[in-house]
């Protein structure tokens, strides 16, 4: 008897067709955790050069990220979320670092948008930053008490400007043009302007807190001493920054963008990997399950249990390991083209660069060996166990029996997804989201773990017209029935390629469809004025003023953070309305009434405040763009949310804790364009909401991306498994040939095969991804999920032209 790492060598050496299919399925499931594991990888240690602090070795900023303790006991974690907009700190904070030792001076930082009254608008800050930034006068002072000094371009020594400012309009006097540093890239442009530095604090719309602080060192200090005294100093009150991590404190899209990709690569990864594993390990099961025979001449010639065990871990470990490698190629490709389509959307800042470090290519070697070896194993287990004798007769025919622990399972998991689909139906909001992701994951379990009974039920239901189709159609009836198993390993794949990409497209479509209804529905104003940098501050007034105009009500869009249970914080959009949006704005309301908005008081949408258990008259916790606390009291709810924004608030209440003080939107009811165009870009409802659908897209790239990398991976495991089903009955296909079958018969009976595979799983996918579509859909939109028919025709036709060719092809080769 030949030693077992013997037979495995010779095993793979001289029958490498066995070993084609799981060689794929492990080089697609490593091009898949690699992939997402490299963009996990970046959105952990992604980093961008400082540009506007570039010359300041230690600065300190607030922290840009909302921490809490969830849990209790051993159970307690820490989650945080970074804040929508800008998080500040306190202006004394300045002196303390200024008296830190080692300290040469202590600058409170500040940027913000100003705007003229014609022209581009101005980024404004303090003279004292100059001293940083390289700035240097060319001509002029610097500037004094309502006085500004602009860039070369911008004004004339002299002139006065009128300026609106977070804090109103004001008119200074240029007293100095700023020179153009050489090659630094905080360099100004001709839309920067400096005030005095007590002016530019008092103007900002914050004039107790500044943007950061930038510490400059004395003559031979060391700037890690000197962070670490500042850190000292400011006792935990601020976050210090060195090395390129001094970007955190520019204000820059980096903690956004590394949410963005920890959630691709974490969340997302998470369920891809769960998905590649769960499909190479079907695979390879279906691999040894085919080489039973040649198992059972090797337990009949003397082989134990543990020597074949071994033959296989060692089959395991010789082909697993390149076909890890190999596709560790395909996932750098994935990652590179996924990192660059966000980069062009404007999801990651320039600067990022993806990660390519070796720890995803090592884990995802490491998943598809211990995925080979465990897979095998376990279907190992039954023809290991079998006497000699009995393991030759089962070889020959198909058993039955579906296992003691896999059917308990099975049925285990179909009642946990059916009672889990209850739950999400009764939730709503981002409950009902989040039982329903559960729900696709135990249905897919069931499928996978209750294939063969679950093939015999597709083979007695789909075999009822096949045998009234002439020979071809009642052999591939009897084929199916009797061959179940093989059924079910083809089933698998295809059920989990139609469940996924139906759940995340038709997701997608549904909430864009029921956001859209809810934004038409919801404007009932004659105009909207828009202006790419924000409106001017008095905007509402003076639209107010133009003939035949009945309303005008100012929006600024901004987002807040809510408590929440389990993840910490949720993520809500908002909106501040300068004055009641009644007239302008049908937001459905439920309860209470708008008109009651004021400082102090916040109106919700239904789901949300059913989500945070709130109603009328209740103190909503919420945390504004800056991350402040605050408890308004909720006058309203509403239910159309999802099109406009979950959470309205008085525009007063967002004053000093946004970035830019000014509105995007001026909603305005009667009048003529014609008197409003000075104040920006006037359109109507309908071209509204077209520009909203526009800003919808990357949402929509996303969702499909994310759907063509799971179902497009689940679509070729189809098809490498249906290729090696055929392959392996090329013996029964000659068989039938010799007794008689035409060339033709048999191609039609693996056609009809064929459509018995595809039509089954895309019933039992489909039927999956309503199940978990119904609930999800209902809480976050309060609608029925939204199915394009020409998209799902186009989701079927690709299903039935994929199990058609990966069938036809291989019967073709078989049958020469």
């Amino acid at each position: 008897m030949p030693r077992p790492n013997s037979l495995a060598r010779a095993a793979v050496r001289f029958k490498p067709s066995a070993f084609a299919g799981t060689f794929v399925a492990l080089l697609l499931a490593a091009a898949v955790i690699s992939g997402c594991g490299l963009l996990l990888q970046t959105g952990l240690t992604a980093s961008i050069p400082p540009a506007r602090y570039e010359s300041t070795p230690v600065v300190a900023a607030a922290d840009q990220r909302l921490h809490t303790t969830i849990g209790y006991g051993e159970e307690r974690s820490t989650l945080s979320a970074a804040v929508p907009d800008r998080a500040r700190l306190d202006a004394t904070l300045v002196r303390t670092a200024a008296a830190t030792p080692g300290a040469a001076h202590a600058i409170g930082d500040v940027t913000y948008p100003v705007r003229t009254t014609s022209g581009p608008p101005l980024t404004a800050s303090g003279w004292s930053s100059t001293t940083f930034t390289g700035t240097r006068l060319t001509a002029g002072t610097p500037p004094g008490e309502d006085e500004a000094v602009v860039a070369p371009g911008g004004g004339r020594i002299g002139e006065r400007i009128t300026l609106h400012t977070p804090a109103g309009e004001r008119t200074f006097t240029v007293s100095g043009l700023a020179a153009r540093p050489a090659a630094t890239t905080s360099a100004p442009t001709p839309t920067s302007i400096w005030f005095s530095d007590a002016q530019a604090l008092a103007l900002s719309g914050h004039p107790r807190t500044v943007d950061a602080i930038a510490v400059l060192p004395e003559k031979g200090t060391d700037p890690a001493a000197l962070a670490a005294q500042v850190e000292r100093a400011l006792g935990g009150r601020a976050q210090v920054y060195t090395g390129d991590d001094r970007s955190l404190a520019e204000g820059a899209g980096l903690p956004a963008a590394r949410e963005l990709l920890i959630a691709l690569g974490g969340s997302f990864g998470g369920t891809a990997t769960l998905v590649a594993v769960f499909t190479a390990a079907g695979t390879i099961a279906l691999s040894v399950g085919q080489r039973s025979r040649e198992f059972a001449l090797l337990r009949a010639i003397g082989a134990t249990p543990r020597q074949l065990r071994r033959s296989i871990a060692t089959e395991s470990l010789l082909v697993a390991p390149l076909a890890g490698a190999l596709g560790c190629l395909p996932g750098l490709a994935l990652a590179t083209w996924w990192f660059g389509q966000l980069k062009e959307r404007g999801a990651i800042p320039e600067g990022v660069r993806l990660d390519t470090g070796p720890i995803p290519f090592a884990v995802a070697v490491a998943a598809t060996l211990l995925t080979a070896l465990l897979a095998g194993l376990a279907a190992a287990r039954r023809p290991s166990r079998t006497a000699p004798g009995r393991a030759l007769a089962e070889s020959q025919v198909e058993p039955r029996a579906t296992g003691r622990i896999r059917t308990p399972l099975g049925l285990l998991a179909l009642a946990g997804g059916a009672t889990l689909a209850g739950v999400a139906a009764r939730s709503s909001g981002v409950d009902a989201a989040n039982a329903a992701l559960g729900v696709v994951m135990l249905f897919m379990l069931a499928v996978a773990l209750l294939g063969p009974p679950l093939a015999r039920l597709c083979a007695a239901l789909g075999g009822l017209p096949l045998r009234a189709s002439g020979a071809a159609g009642h052999l591939a009836a009897a084929n199916t029935r009797a061959n179940a198993r093989r059924l079910a390993s083809a089933l698998t794949p295809i059920v989990l390629a139609m469940a996924f990409a139906s759940t995340l497209v038709f997701l997608h479509t549904s909430t864009d469809r029921a956001t859209e209804r809810q934004q038409r529905a919801a404007l009932v104003a004659d105009h909207v004025v828009t202006a790419p940098a924000g409106l001017p501050a008095d905007a509402a007034e003076r639209a107010a003023r133009a003939p035949g105009v009945t309303a005008a009500v100012a929006v600024q869009r901004t987002g807040v953070l809510l408590p929440d249970a389990d993840a910490g914080f949720l993520r809500a959009t908002a909106q501040g309305v300068s004055a009641d949006p009644t007239p302008v704005l049908d937001l459905d309301v439920r309860t209470g009434s708008l008109a009651a908005l004021r400082p102090g008081t916040v109106a919700v949408d239904a789901n949300l405040a059913e989500a945070q258990d709130v109603r009328t008259g209740d103190r909503l916790e919420l945390r504004l763009p800056d991350g402040t606390r605050t408890e308004p009291l909720v006058v309203a709810t509403y239910g159309r949310g999802l099109g406009l924004a979950e959470v309205t608030l008085p525009a007063a209440a967002l004053t000093g804790h946004v970035t830019s003080p000014y509105a995007t939107e001026l909603l305005v009811r009667g009048g003529e364009p014609a008197a409003l165009a000075p104040l920006g870009t006037v359109t109507d409802a309908d071209g509204w909401s077209t520009a909203q659908s526009r800003d919808r897209e990357l949402n929509a790239w996303a969702n499909t991306t994310m759907a063509a990398v799971l179902g497009g991976f689940a679509a070729v495991a189809a098809a490498n498994t249906l290729v090696m089903t055929v392959l392996d009955r090329r013996r029964e296909l000659r068989t039938l040939r010799l007794v008689g079958t035409t060339r033709r018969q048999v191609l039609r009976m693996i056609r009809w095969e064929a459509l018995l595979v595809t039509t089954s799983g895309l019933a039992i996918g489909t039927t999956i991804a309503l199940a978990t579509l119904f609930p999800m859909t209902n809480g976050l939109t309060g609608e029925d999920p939204y199915i394009p028919p020409l998209l799902y025709a186009s989701f079927a036709a690709a299903t039935l032209a994929l199990g058609l060719t990966a069938t036809a092809l291989p019967a073709r080769a078989a049958l020469r």
